[in-house]
């Protein structure tokens, strides 16, 4: 059908196609998309940096995601108005490869996670992506922004902390013990920032929260550290060594290089050697990033559309982001994925089409080129206070809040396990418990859905008077292995009673192999105990499993009728 085309469409560059040459591209658009850029530019910025600092790398690797990611996957991608680089998301899964792995590591596993997100695409696996239930992304999502709180509090406090440990009860007993350690200066500079975002709003002015938070609490970490009171900052935690041997401090103002990702800096500083058992440590990793920006960038994609009616081509998005992904690591970047807080405001902004994307890109790399002198004087304790909020909005508490209060108790127990897993563990075990928790739960309701009734006595079914010992039965709901059983046993029992059973089943639209198997078993003791069993009315799938199955009529023990008048004038 025409209109669900955009349900299995795969094509590069799909939404540049649909808004630039589809629909006529002209200098008002571009005008639009110019202002819309340059607007989401200057807020992925900070942004793009306090994520990488969180995933456990320099910030200059956020800023190189943002320019190379950000500018390939919009120019290659099936959604016109999402906006990629890195996102709070996938901090979780990134800051404990990046402890084991080093760069080097994580690099790796991004590329490994873009081909396994291409792959997605060519199997056309993008509309599955609608099958996670809201309880799980909830659930997840929720335990993502407990988790970044809880990393931020070491430069919120300004804590003496050398190093976290691995578990987070571990990371928070490390926090308590540190509590001590609180440094006035640090927390002065992230309890302005964070009231600064939390009031800004209250202005209604245009610009977002976070950028005057971030200069307000720049401005006063410099005339902290002016007056002898250190506050850390960007400049004072990272240095960089450049290929001819300079030296600095802060991010380095050069463009993105290429380079081989295992080459990079490993765990003890010194490159990777690539071996089939370095890839097969870090598959689980790279599959659970690709799983998670396949999620993330799409429920983004659905959310653009709903505020822009239009529509994107989900497949051509999972190709987008796995080509940014394979590309970007060579250029020093970290996994990207559609970021929904940069493109509601690419939409709000006025953003036209992927241009826009394109657009914000190259913006991230004018500052990465001229403005990194200034970049350093952000202090950390203000990245933190940035990142809290991050956090919080992460979360979803609201909608969270709402379905304990509203949904069944299946989904409140997914959800609390999802959230608990990501907490205590992370997310893939999260999202891999949750999701077979789900379905089993799924097919527990279903299956209690599907039911036998008897319907003998019942005037809109039976207008006529039946024989002896002969009953009418309505099954009703999918007769699959979850349910087929009980069902099919109830009527068993009820055959050692009956000369001939007669079963409407108008209402079964599934018959799966459980089903076939359980049926058979019936047929077979309807034979044992000399009962005729008449089945009618049945649907085009329960029909065509029979069909391929060859299960045939049986003179004397079953038969197949189009109809319930046909299967009573029978008996």
């Amino acid at each position: 059908m025409p209109h669900r085309a955009h349900l299995f469409s795969l094509k590069v560059g799909h939404a540049l196609s649909q808004a630039c040459v589809a629909e006529p591209y002209n200098g008002r658009r571009f005008g639009q998309d110019l202002l819309a850029g340059i607007t989401v530019g200057i807020i992925a910025i900070p942004l793009a940096m306090a994520l990488a600092i969180a995933s456990g790398v320099p910030p200059q690797y956020g800023l190189y995601t943002a320019v190379i990611a950000g500018f390939l996957i919009a120019l290659t991608g099936g959604s016109r108005f999402s906006i990629s680089g890195p996102t709070a998301a996938f901090v979780v899964l990134l800051f404990p490869i990046a402890e084991q792995f080093g760069l080097a590591g994580l690099l790796l596993a991004t590329v490994m996670s873009g081909v396994i997100l291409v792959v997605m695409a060519l199997l056309r696996l993008g509309r599955l992506i609608q099958y996670i239930p809201e309880s799980i992304t909830l659930g997840f999502t929720a335990g993502i922004g407990v988790v970044i709180a809880t990393l931020q509090l070491k430069d919120f406090f300004g804590l003496d902390v050398a190093s976290m440990p691995e578990h987070y009860w571990d990371k928070v007993a490390t926090l308590v013990a540190a509590a001590p350690t609180a440094h006035w200066p640090s927390l002065l500079v992230a309890g302005v920032t964070l009231a600064t975002m939390l009031l800004w709003p209250k202005l209604k002015l245009p610009v977002p929260a976070h950028l005057p938070a971030v200069v307000i609490g720049s401005l006063i970490g410099l005339y902290l550290n002016q007056h002898g009171l250190a506050v850390d900052t960007i400049g004072s935690r990272f240095s960089y060594t450049l290929a001819d041997g300079t030296t600095g401090f802060g991010i380095p103002p050069v463009m993105p290089e290429f380079q081989w990702p295992w080459l990079q800096p490993g765990p003890d500083g010194q490159a990777l050697t690539i071996s089939w058992s370095l890839v097969q440590a870090l598959l689980p990793s790279a599959f659970a990033i690709a799983m998670l920006g396949a999620i993330e960038s799409l429920l983004c994609a659905v959310v653009l559309d709903g505020m822009t009616k239009t529509r994107h081509s989900a497949n051509s998005e999972l190709l987008g982001q796995g080509l940014g992904n394979i590309v970007a690591p060579f250029f020093g970047g970290i996994p990207a994925t559609a970021a929904i807080a940069r493109s509601a405001a690419n939409v709000k902004a006025g953003g036209q089409s992927p241009v826009s994307g394109m657009i914000h890109a190259i913006v991230v790399l004018l500052a990465l080129v001229a403005l990194t002198g200034v970049l350093a004087y952000i202090p950390m304790s203000a990245m933190a206070a940035l990142l809290l909020v991050v956090a919080w909005n992460m979360s979803e508490a609201p909608k969270a809040v709402h379905l304990l209060k509203t949904a069944p108790r299946s989904d409140i127990l997914v959800f609390l396990i999802c959230f608990s897993l990501t907490v205590v563990f992370d997310m893939v075990i999260a999202i891999s418990v949750g999701i077979a928790l789900a379905a089993l739960l799924f097919m527990k309701e279903v299956a209690e859905m599907t039911r036998v009734r008897e319907i003998s006595d019942d005037p809109r079914y039976v207008q006529r008077p039946l024989p002896e010992n002969t009953a009418v039965l309505k099954v009703e709901g999918p007769l699959f292995f979850a349910a087929a059983d009980n069902v099919f046993g109830e009527i068993s029992q009820l055959s050692r009673d009956c000369h001939t059973i007669v079963l409407q089943m108008y209402s079964v639209a599934l018959l799966d192999a459980g089903g076939l198997s359980a049926l058979n078993k019936l047929i077979e003791r309807c034979q044992e105990n000399g009962t005729r069993l008449l089945i009618c009315e049945l649907q085009f799938q329960p029909l065509k499993t029979l069909a391929k199955a060859k299960v045939e009529p049986i003179e004397g023990v079953v038969h197949f009728y189009p109809s319930l008048d046909d299967a009573l004038e029978a008996v």
